[in-house]
């Protein structure tokens, strides 16, 4: 039996204003938007051409998911977004506006560096070490 992640949740404020923001801020590509009953959506972003896991936008239903926004694990590092090319994609992020809250540095497992996103979710972006 295979078995794997297919979507990760992420609560947010206002479906648009996150699509806005991961699209044209992170450079993720839109693969789906939905319309659902009461009017909820399914939305679905993932990184350009990844082949993995992708993200679920998930707008707030309440005032207990509302206060979760942005800080759905507790302040650490929520995603982690790896890349081949570290560099590149380090400054063509901080061109697009993205707040990196530790700078880039070099550990075992590769070259990292923490930014947040439109709520202040932290993500790690990640070029891992080669083998």
């Amino acid at each position: 039996m295979k078995q794997e992640i297919a979507h990760v949740a992420l609560v947010v404020r206002d479906y648009d204003e996150a699509i806005e923001f991961y699209t044209k801020r992170l450079g993720f590509e839109l693969l789906e938007d939905k319309p659902l009953e009461s009017g909820k959506r399914w939305i679905i972003i993932a990184p350009r051409n990844a082949t993995g896991t992708s993200i679920l936008i998930a707008r707030a239903a309440d005032a207990e998911q509302l206060s979760r926004v942005g800080n759905q694990t507790g302040g650490r590092v929520f995603l982690f977004l790896h890349t081949d090319d570290f560099w590149h994609d380090y400054t063509t992020l901080k061109s697009r506006g993205i707040e990196f809250i530790r700078e880039p540095r070099e550990e075992p497992y590769g070259i990292v560096a923490v930014f947040e996103d439109l709520y202040g979710n932290r993500w790690d972006l990640l070029q891992l070490a080669a083998a």
